[in-house]
């Protein structure tokens, strides 16, 4: 992924060009490329090349259009090229041209409405000398990321990273608290625009922001709304529009001047996009898929079994990562993880490793599942059929639940159906009335917390969990009149964030086929009780994938986390090193004797906060003081 950033001065008395080089610097690590700029009086724009597609590479950047000196710095990978060729009315060469250079035609076509026209992953900035405006944007999913300030009267200023902007010589280095304190209580999802510093601001998915006469203005330009529901004649029907849909996803995403890899677990999810995309690259007479997947040395081990069988599939070429190995790992990987600038991306190790050993074997494009729960999410199945009068088909979803996940991971089978039971018959009112008594009784409650007394009241913790506690409301149910909300819950967003980071530190560009704009269209229209039937989550795409991948894996009940496994020895070999003096940099936030007391003698998370990420976020404070 391309590093991209740019300044506007309206009047701060300092050179546009001289304000961007520092910006420019501190992505320069991530431009294998080389960079390029560009300048003119008040504008100055700037970009980190990273190029993995063919028509990408050898492009300079920014790229500039000559008749009308309208110019683009962009981290961008279009999907659906030909589709956006044909409406763009463009011929040869333009097949050949780079998606940055698309976007400037898009833009030269339609104005800023060529978002609407834009489908893949990208951030970009265009700046229009005619209507002296700036447009920035990013992607409907929040692959690629975007970050601004703006100071009324002086300038404006972008960047793919805060550091970038934290370079700029009027923009100051002030720690956001309230993002400190959502660090340490786990509220990252609390909004889609804050980061670790005032006056920084994320520009949240589907999101454009136009500078123009020295002011700002954002809008929401897709959203994924309702539709005409799909009616097919069966479950094959809808399974085999599915698969196309899955296929195409996949296919738009194997455009690359270098190998493909793929994060591979033992679930559906990535196992579906390693499945296709070897199919896919096989019949294209393309290099086999490089997947990488961290695995248990025990042969008991549920999840490295499915690792392997969808490993052996043909035209995959696999790589095992091991306890030994990622032991062996450790030391990089944590100086690696001292050194990250998101203190949200400590529990990434396992992912950090597959992301290391792809980039030893040349790979610069990583697939992965990571949003399949999300775009897959089922409604309160037993809930969905109790409320239509199929009483006993609710049953068989309370009952399958349980035998699918297990009895210590899902609700007790009667306890599930006489709460749905309730649900229905209860009258509306009543609903409501119960409803408010929850929310006033939540507020209400005492929360225990590492947190001082004095850092709560000054950045208001009680609001800042009722906050955080409305935006994600709903993880984990889609309802079946907003299925768009579960498909692009905030967790998913800064899930695919912290990905994005995390692949950024080893030069890989990550992929994910399930945030594909037409596949999340699809699975919209798509009948509810598709996503989930007698308790098997994921229903469509298990039905997709037959003869796709093993029997065994498709059908595989439960999920197995064997990452923690692997991290625990390797972190507790840490916290035996660490004193209250590691942590000093917390002081200010946090109650020293409870952290003395509840924290440091745990060699796993204690009840109230995890010591690692504690350690971590310490060090990220005392890299910043530095």
């Amino acid at each position: 992924m391309s590093g991209i950033c740019g300044v506007w001065h309206f009047g701060t008395g300092v050179a546009a060009a001289e304000a961007l080089a520092p910006m420019l610097a501190a992505l320069e690590a991530h431009a294998p490329a080389g960079s390029g700029q560009y300048s003119k009086g008040p504008v100055a724009l700037g970009q980190a090349a990273f190029s993995t597609t063919p028509q990408d590479a050898g492009q300079k950047q920014p790229t500039i259009h000559r008749e009308t000196g309208c110019v683009i710095t962009a981290d961008a990978r279009l999907d659906y090229r030909d589709d956006l060729i044909a409406r763009l009315g463009l011929s040869a060469p333009a097949p050949a041209l780079s998606d940055g250079a698309l976007i400037l035609q898009a833009y030269l076509k339609w104005g800023t409405r060529c978002v609407e026209h834009l489908e893949g992953d990208f951030a970009f900035a265009l700046y229009d000398p005619r209507e002296a405006q700036l447009l920035c944007v990013r992607d409907r999913t929040g692959m690629r990321q975007l970050m601004h300030h703006h100071r009324p009267g002086q300038f404006f200023a972008f960047a793919t990273e805060e550091r970038a902007l934290l370079r700029h010589p009027h923009i100051t280095r002030k720690i956001n608290e309230g993002r400190i304190a959502d660090c340490l209580e786990d509220l990252e999802a609390i909004d889609l625009e804050q980061t670790f510093f005032y006056g920084i601001h994320r520009l949240p998915p589907a999101h454009a922001l136009l500078c123009r006469n020295g002011d700002v203005r954002i809008w929401r330009y897709w959203e994924l709304g309702p539709e005409q529901p799909l009616e097919l004649a069966d479950d094959n029907a809808y399974a085999e529009a599915f698969l196309e849909a899955f296929s195409k996803a996949v296919a738009t995403r194997l455009r690359a001047s270098g190998p493909i890899g793929c994060l591979l677990s033992g679930g559906m999810d990535s196992g579906s996009v390693a499945a296709v995309a070897a199919q896919a690259l096989r019949q294209g007479g393309a290099p086999a898929l490089k997947s990488f997947s961290v695995v248990s040395d025990d042969p008991d081990c549920i999840e490295t079994q499915m690792i392997r069988l969808t490993a052996g599939l043909d035209h995959v070429e696999p790589t095992f990562i091991d306890p030994d190995d990622l032991a062996g790992m450790w030391p990089e990987l944590d100086v690696i993880t001292m050194a990250q600038s998101n203190p949200f991306d400590t529990e990434m190790l396992v992912v950090r490793a597959a992301y290391a050993k792809a980039q030893q074997a040349g790979v610069q494009v990583m697939l992965d599942g990571v949003a399949g729960d999300t775009t897959l999410s089922a409604a309160n199945m037993v809930l969905w059929h109790m409320q239509r009068g199929a009483v006993r088909q609710a049953w068989r979803e309370a009952k399958g639940a349980v035998d699918f996940w297990g009895a210590h991971e899902a609700p007790p089978s009667l306890s599930a159906f006489m709460q749905a039971l309730r649900r229905t018959l209860a009258p509306e009112p009543l609903r409501r009335i119960r409803q408010a008594q929850w929310r006033k009784a939540q507020a209400a409650r005492t929360v225990e917390t590492l947190i001082s007394p004095d850092f709560a009241k000054r950045v208001d913790m009680p609001a800042r969990r009722a906050a955080n506690a409305s935006h994600v409301a709903g993880f984990g149910e889609a309802s079946a009149t907003n299925r768009a909300g579960a498909m692009l819950h905030p967790y998913a967003i800064v899930a695919r964030e912290r990905y994005g980071r995390v692949a950024a530190e080893f030069g890989i560009e990550p992929r994910d086929p399930f945030l594909d704009s037409r596949l999340l269209a699809l699975c919209n229209r798509l009948p509810t009780d598709q996503f989930q039937k007698d308790g098997w989550p994921k229903v469509i795409l298990r039905r997709a994938l037959a003869g796709l991948l093993p029997d065994v894996v498709r059908w595989r009940v439960g999920k197995q986390d064997i990452g923690n496994a692997f991290i625990a020895p390797l972190f507790a070999k840490r916290l035996q090193l660490l004193t209250i003096l590691d942590y000093h940099p917390l002081s200010e936030f946090v109650t020293q004797d409870i952290l003395r007391n509840r924290v440091l003698p745990q060699s796993t998370k204690s009840d109230l906060a995890d010591p690692i990420l504690l350690s971590y976020l310490a060090s990220w404070l005392r890299h910043l003081d530095a």
